[in-house]
């Protein structure tokens, strides 16, 4: 729909994303009759097979992906100069319709701190895990209601296949570490379980199992929300223009529709603060940069923008372990082998013509650490596996905001703040030296991807080496020295990436602390107005 049908909605939501897509949906489920509207700068994903089956969301990671929305951050001091490319979603149910699936339960006392830390009454364990529980079927194993749901419309699976590095993994890891065992939280050691339904193969999504399913919720795809619309102190409705990457032919012009009860934002990490700032919300300073008179005095939007700061390290493996990097490269051996033959390749190498088997897009799921992350086609034809870390903390921030007051879809000026705090660096040495313990055990280990690694000193022990033979479990751990440390550094503030975990810019969180909305989701000094919002980070993401 281009189009709204009506001239006034009771509830209208600035993005049709996954927050916003669950609280419309259940809103929609509790009272039939109300009139709502999801807004969405991109396209339906209705049945779409690139979206419904899991494996194809490699294709999305692509920039040139019209529902891709790449944010360049400035160049930072704190990553020798770099600039960071953000990706986020712009079709109908967010980065649940193109995400890695994975899921992830944070601990309960990650939502207490948003309760207790944080003062927002009626956000800690004990009211969240249960609308948690109410989201999802858990289909990985029955019996276990006093954590997770069994009859939510979410379907969660173990989904896919354990590959022979994941099972040596497991293995080496328990041996090393003694002291965690095996289970299904993701706080420890684990298989990861997905949001896939174990029966059908399909993604399990916002936009099918909160929107789609509700007849009463309408759609506006393809447009732009502008500002919202104040009578007095109180938000009526929006402004929006069409999106010209999806309305090509469609002119400029500003249109705008009424809301009775309600205007929710929910346009993610990006695009709810700038809704925001266009509508006069913010810092007084941000505002007449980007020239926008002041509504409301409201520092806190925009700010608080934390990430999960990412190295995905990558290490040579034996010719007989299972990764992808074979059929990224399009290897015709490699795609024969494990049987893809219907469905285009280009899902993980755009220049390549095999095709896929559509049983490998029900049963793949990415398996992001069964390949080298990066152009596959530039790093020498073999076999990769990765580690992976981020602290999940992460004490650095910083910040979106808007730099022109009338442009809906103008650049923004966006600084990650990756690596500015010392803390997050110390966790993420940690995670290095950790991480190559683990991988260096491993059967399939055969040395570090040298050029994707930290150069350090030939006489160092920590010297980095191809072609190499794994060591025993029991095997002494690398000792670095400080000039080792200094040079782990450096490669960090090179390497580190994001993690797709952006969020923070509309703080729920008393205004004095910077806060953006009260703990009813309400934005401070308005009526009639709300942000969709994930706090804080906790543990998972």
């Amino acid at each position: 729909m281009s189009t709204p049908t009506q001239a006034e909605y009771d509830v209208i939501f600035a993005g049709a994303g996954t927050s916003g897509g669950v609280a419309a949906g259940r809103l929609a489920a509790a009272d039939p009759s109300l009139k709502i509207l999801l807004i969405e700068s991109g396209p339906h994903v209705r049945e779409d097979d690139s979206f419904v089956q899991p494996a194809r969301c490699l294709s999305h990671l692509r920039a040139d992906n019209p529902i891709i929305k790449v944010h360049v951050s400035n160049e930072s001091e704190y990553l020798g100069g770099r600039s960071q490319v953000v990706t986020c979603a712009h079709v109908v149910g967010g980065g649940s319709s193109i995400n890695f699936t994975m899921y992830n339960r944070a601990v309960a006392s990650d939502f207490d701190d948003w309760e207790n830390v944080f003062g927002n009454p009626g956000w800690g364990s004990k009211e969240i895990v249960p609308l948690l529980k109410k989201t999802e079927t858990y289909q990985v194993a029955p019996g276990k209601d006093d954590i997770h749901g069994y009859t939510g419309p979410l379907k969660v699976s173990y989904g896919g296949k354990l590959t022979n590095i994941g099972k040596d993994f497991l293995d080496v890891a328990q041996k090393f570490d003694k002291t965690r065992p095996i289970s299904e939280d993701p706080n420890g050691i684990f298989t990861s379980n997905v949001w896939i339904d174990g029966e059908t193969g399909k993604r399990s999504d916002v936009a099918h199992h909160y929107i789609y399913n509700h007849p009463s919720i309408e759609i506006l795809t393809g447009s732009l929300v502008k500002r919202v619309i104040f009578e007095g102190n109180r938000a009526v409705g929006v402004e929006y223009v069409p999106n010209p990457r999806f309305q090509p032919d469609s002119t400029a012009e500003v249109k705008s529709v009424r809301a009775k009860k309600l205007v929710v934002i929910s346009a993610g990490t990006f695009g709810s603060p700038g809704i925001l700032e266009r509508s006069g919300i913010g810092a007084k300073d941000v505002l007449e940069k980007a020239g926008v008179k002041q509504f409301v005095d409201l520092p806190g939007v925009g700010e608080n923008y934390q990430d999960h700061p990412t190295i995905f390290a990558p290490y040579l493996a034996t010719k007989g372990s299972d990764t992808l990097d074979g059929i990224g490269r399009g290897e015709p051996e490699d795609v024969a082998s494990k049987g893809l033959t219907s469905l285009p390749i280009c899902l993980l190498n755009p220049s390549a013509s095999s095709e896929w088997h559509a049983q490998w897009l029900k049963d793949g799921q990415g398996m992001m650490a069964h390949k080298y992350i990066g152009d596959p086609l530039s790093v020498p034809a073999r076999k990769y596996f990765c580690m992976g870390y981020f602290p999940a903390y992460p004490a650095s921030m910083g910040h979106v905001h808007i730099k022109s007051g009338d442009v809906a879809d103008a650049p923004l000026d966006f600084e990650t703040a990756y690596c500015k705090r010392p803390e997050d660096l110390a966790i993420l040495k940690f995670g290095y030296k950790l991480s190559r313990e683990f991988a260096r055990r491993l059967p399939c280990y055969e040395g570090e991807y040298t050029p994707s690694h930290p150069v350090f000193d030939e006489a160092s022990e920590a010297l980095c080496k191809q072609d190499v033979k794994p060591v025993p479990v029991d095997a002494p751990r690398i000792k670095y020295t400080p000039d080792d440390d200094v040079a782990l550094e450096d490669y960090l503030r090179k390497f580190v990436v994001t993690a797709w975990h952006f969020l923070g810019t509309c703080a729920m969180k008393r205004r004095e602390m910077g806060g953006v909305v009260d703990n009813n989701l309400n934005i401070y000094g308005v009526e009639g107005l709300k942000v969709c919002v994930f706090p804080v980070p906790t543990s998972t993401s």
